[in-house]
């Protein structure tokens, strides 16, 4: 007897039964599809959380090795008089097919009102976007959240502060424009900068520049 003469002779409460049946195997099979999906998921994200971690320590240890064997090496560079003037930062340290290159250079920075004022903003800014009819999607909520990012060195990046600034006026609020001038006047502190960059001469004679970034790669 074929299927369709079987689902013929079945009485409403069987073909009821054999569809509660069917649909909770078919539950049962996307729970299992669903578990195993993120026991993929999950046993991914552990492997690559170890060596990232792993990698960020050693990256973090170079930086320190870095900074204090090129720091060392400074004051030689003094104490021979190899710089072209006292007060020198930046400075190369070449060989015939590698060189270190160290730029300092001059930063605005904020001094502890500044973070205040961050602090102030993004109450501010979440106050703000609950009045608004697009809430965290508004580019001007996204655009001043995306300013207060900090830097690799946890500071507020000047440039960006700046740019605050001239939404004032967009914002049209005396409690904006309050923190912008709390902003202004942490602006008092000049920082400097330190960066490190790392040169090969190829085969051909061409130096090349070599960024230990993993999205340089």
């Amino acid at each position: 007897m074929d299927t369709e003469s079987i689902l013929t002779n079945l009485s409403s409460e069987q073909l009821e039964e054999l569809l509660k049946q069917k649909k909770e195997k078919e539950r049962r099979t996307a729970l299992i599809r669903k578990e195993a999906y993120e026991g993929i998921r999950a046993e991914l994200l552990q492997r690559i959380e170890q060596k990232v971690r792993a990698v960020s320590g050693d990256v973090k240890g170079l930086f320190d090795f870095i900074v204090n064997e090129t720091g060392a090496f400074y004051e030689v560079m003094k104490e021979y008089g190899q710089l072209r003037k006292i007060d020198q930062m930046s400075f190369l340290i070449p060989s015939e097919s590698f060189r270190i290159e160290v730029k300092t250079n001059k930063v605005k920075k904020f001094d502890e009102r500044a973070d205040i004022a961050a602090s102030r903003l993004i109450e501010f800014l979440q106050d703000w976007i609950k009045q608004s009819n697009k809430g965290s999607d508004d580019p001007m909520y996204q655009l001043a959240m995306m300013l207060l990012e900090r830097n690799k060195y946890g500071d507020l990046d000047y440039k960006s502060i700046s740019k605050l600034y001239e939404l004032e006026q967009k914002f049209g609020s005396e409690e904006y424009s309050e923190i912008m001038q709390l902003f202004r006047e942490s602006n008092i502190v000049e920082g400097t900068e330190t960066n490190f960059y790392f040169w090969e001469k190829t085969p051909l004679g061409v130096w090349r520049k070599i960024e230990p970034s993993f999205n340089r790669l």
